[in-house]
């Protein structure tokens, strides 16, 4: 049986050993994405790592990681699998390319596997991984290719996560007391914890550039190195796992909530993508002479991005809570429109020659780096395919302009649209989007029909 998945090249036998052997390597996390963005998995010893990734060994998992909600509790509605068919098995199949060090774990490695079917081999089309990996196959059909980078914001408490479960998550104590955005002071007496994080990231392969402190009460920013498309995702899903075992270790706690606080501001996952050659990797986006230098292609691209947006939308914002990021003139985008430099647009033109790139500013940091970054492909693929032509750069505030199409304000709008959408069914396959549409239902439904929530007893205990 062959096995469908990651580079072939990386998987070099005596490499492998030597990383082992030199880290003294005990055991080894081999995990994958989830749909929700989270790492599942399990820890093997050395041996048994080397028997799967250099012998072939089988390292099984139930299917059944791809239909649970939030609690790990399996929904209905999966063609791939239900109690009838008895939750079979999927494969992990290890990356070697992935291999890393976990320094703040003594003896420890990480890879990220892909997914695969147990019977035939190929790639599992429902894998987040896999999502994305089918729509970078497409781009490169086009001739293109693509460096990304996301920017994942975060709050941070001085409550360990026990003390935040116990206190139902009210009432913490965020790590600053006023509003300390790029503060150097705050951002000192952060450093204990955050420039600790910084370096063991980096040491674990995870490439940081800078930290800052943010809007936020307790809010911070890590930014990292732009990098291919897969990489970047593959980057992000480590260092936010990472950051919460961090402050866990450290007696904190930290939350991607994109709305934690109502009355404060949302985290956001902003996404930057530039265009690439895929054959000679020369850049694609800028071109002299050219209305605001967009490439034809750029151009082309930007405009499906556009026009796919409410359709994809779950893609970028998977939760209920991710809607209530999007308040006007909070620097979250309530409005599709693409502007240079400009804050208030979904959409922004930012740098210039190679560096030429867009920003959605839509995703929150609860978005599943995989399907975002597969959804803005998908969507920008449309519009070179069939020709589309940008509108023209938005002048002035967004949030005020009734004119401009709106974000999908909730979860279950956006399902809607993704529901109807002929883009999200023939990009992602039917498949895909059947498997998606009923995920994001069962997690609208949870909390449509599943739960009361504190601002309902306190406006209606006594007074209704």
């Amino acid at each position: 049986m062959s096995v469908e998945s990651g580079d072939k090249s990386a998987m070099d036998e005596a490499a492998v050993r030597a990383f082992l052997d030199e880290n003294a390597i005990e055991t080894v996390v081999c995990a994958i994405p989830d749909l929700w963005g989270r790492l599942v998995g399990k820890r093997l010893t050395r041996r048994s790592f080397e028997r799967v990734l250099l012998e072939g060994e089988s390292l099984n998992a139930s299917v059944y990681l791809f239909c649970v909600d939030m609690d790990m509790e399996p929904q209905p509605g999966y063609a791939i699998t239900d109690w009838s068919r008895g939750f079979q098995d999927c494969r992990f199949v290890p990356d070697a390319a992935t291999l890393r060090l976990v320094p703040w774990m003594p003896g420890t490695a990480f890879a990220l596997c892909d997914v695969v079917d147990e019977q035939t081999g190929a790639l599992l089309e429902l894998a987040p991984r896999t999502i994305l990996k089918r729509q970078i196959e497409r781009a490169a059909k086009a001739g293109l290719s693509f460096k990304c980078a996301t920017e994942l914001e975060f709050y941070m408490f001085e409550d360990s996560f026990a003390e935040a479960w116990e206190k139902k998550y009210e009432a913490l104590t965020p790590t600053s007391r006023y509003r300390a955005d790029y503060h150097v002071l705050q951002s000192t007496l952060d450093e204990s914890f955050i420039g600790r994080a910084r370096q063991q990231l980096l040491q674990a392969g995870v490439e940081v550039e800078f930290s800052k402190t943010e809007w936020g009460l307790g809010q911070q920013e890590i930014n990292l190195r732009y990098a291919e498309t897969l990489e970047m995702a593959d980057q992000h899903i480590l260092y936010k796992t990472w950051m919460k075992e961090l402050a866990g270790l450290d007696g904190k706690s930290l939350t991607f909530m994109p709305k934690p606080f109502f009355e404060d501001v949302g985290s956001s996952c902003h996404v930057h993508m530039s265009l690439w050659d895929a054959a000679d990797g020369t850049p694609k986006g800028w071109q002299d002479g050219q209305p605001a230098n967009l490439s034809p292609v750029f151009d082309q691209f930007l405009a499906g991005l556009l026009a796919g947006s409410p359709d994809l939308m779950v893609l970028f914002a998977p939760t209920v809570n991710a809607y209530k990021r999007l308040q006007p003139e909070s620097f979250a985008p309530t409005a599709i429109a693409l502007g240079l430099d400009n804050r208030t647009c979904a959409y922004r033109l930012v740098g210039h020659g190679a560096g030429y790139r867009v920003e959605n500013r839509v995703p929150g940091a609860d978005t599943n780096p995989y399907l975002a970054l597969a959804g803005m492909i998908a969507a920008g693929l449309e519009g070179i395919e069939n020709g589309r032509k940008a509108p023209s750069l938005y002048d002035g505030n967004a949030y005020l302009d009734e004119a401009l199409t709106r974000v999908p304000g909730t979860l279950g709008e956006a399902i809607a649209c993704f529901r109807n959408s002929a883009l999200a069914k023939s990009a992602l396959g039917e498949e895909v989007h059947t498997h998606l549409l009923n995920f994001y239902a069962r997690e609208n439904a949870a909390y449509e029909n599943g739960c009361v929530t504190d601002w309902e007893r306190k406006r209606y205990f006594e007074r209704i």
